[in-house]
């Protein structure tokens, strides 16, 4: 896998993914930034949220899940010194579907969380990462 960032000036920046997409980062006020794009760590947990949603998604269907819709939201604290990495993590599901039991849901979560989301498996080694959930039935 291969990225390029490229300063555009300030606190700005632009990564350009092996992939072929492109995403703005910009750093806090207090640093110069302008809000022209999140913020690099913003951007770290937006890769989890994706990461996780893939699999507990692809772990439900694979378990033939009538899954409908995920939603994951995510909260996070960080160090007060540097390096201010993440210390805490709370993510918190919303699986839409029909007929979803309770048990099938908290098992892909649970493989997403050990054995298949890498993102989380790597912020694990600084974070304490809780999951919760809830399932909403869809008609």
């Amino acid at each position: 896998m291969k990225v390029a960032v490229e300063w555009d000036g300030e606190v700005a920046f632009t990564g350009a993914t092996e992939s072929g997409h492109k995403v703005a980062m910009d750093g806090p006020s207090e640093h110069g930034g302008r809000n022209r794009g999140p913020r690099p760590t913003e951007l770290v947990l937006v890769g989890l949220g994706g990461c996780t949603s893939f699999d507990v998604v692809h772990v439900l269907r694979k378990g033939r899940a009538d899954v409908h819709g995920c939603t994951v939201r995510i909260e996070a604290e960080r160090a007060e010194e540097d390096p201010k990495v993440f210390t805490r993590i709370h993510v918190h599901f919303v699986v839409s579907g029909r007929d979803l039991k309770e048990a099938t849901v908290e098992r892909a979560i649970r493989l997403s969380a050990d054995k298949y989301c890498s993102v989380s498996i790597m912020l694990a080694k600084t974070a304490d990462i809780s999951h919760s959930f809830e399932i909403v039935d869809v008609e």
